[in-house]
């Protein structure tokens, strides 16, 4: 069982203990490896595996190392049912490094390490700024409700903030692409 008052430094898999690279960074580059669309999924989680523990670890354990992967990543929500995504770690990372810097009373890119649940729990205590404007006026989007006259406001002005970007597969690329190419002839 998992205590939420100690960093894991190390994660067993297969009865082996393994380091790990938990800063805060280095989980973010690995969720953005996971959401690379550019390579099949089963690539993209090999690729995670390898970024998060040291050393190798044996083929038979992969699939215990992928879930222990993501209950690291998820920390406290694995028991959650999938929400939709409303924000985009690299699209909104100026706000969220103004709103957990401001939680956390420094700026977090100025630790050498910083651990990811460190920084779930700055966070967390996000509290009202951009970032919190700009999830929950993409939430009512998503949701089909009405925006206050302040966030259609807010959304003009920052349209290009708030909407995520659509990540499509080298397939779908391609094909719209090629669609765009007819009308530009």
């Amino acid at each position: 069982m998992k205590s939420v008052w100690t960093l894991p430094q190390s994660i067993e898999v297969g009865g082996v203990s393994y380091p790990v690279h938990a800063d805060f960074r280095d989980i973010l580059n690995i969720i953005q490896k996971l959401e690379d669309t550019e390579n099949p999924n089963w690539l993209n989680w090999r690729i995670a595996i390898a970024l998060f523990y040291e050393g190798e670890i044996p083929k038979e354990h992969e699939a215990e190392a992928m879930e222990k992967l993501a209950q690291f990543i998820a920390y406290d929500t694995q028991d959650a049912k999938p929400a939709p995504k409303l924000i985009d770690w690299e699209k909104d990372a100026t706000a969220i490094l103004s709103g957990t810097g401001k939680a956390a009373g420094f700026d977090l890119r100025s630790k050498p390490f910083l651990h990811w649940w460190t920084f779930l729990a700055f966070f967390n205590a996000i509290g009202e700024g951009q970032l919190l404007t700009t999830v929950g006026i993409r939430e009512k989007q998503r949701t089909g409700k009405k925006l206050e006259k302040w966030e259609q406001e807010y959304y003009r002005k920052n349209k290009d903030k708030v909407d995520l970007p659509k990540k499509y597969t080298r397939e779908e690329q391609s094909e719209i692409d090629e669609i765009m190419g007819w009308f530009s002839n």
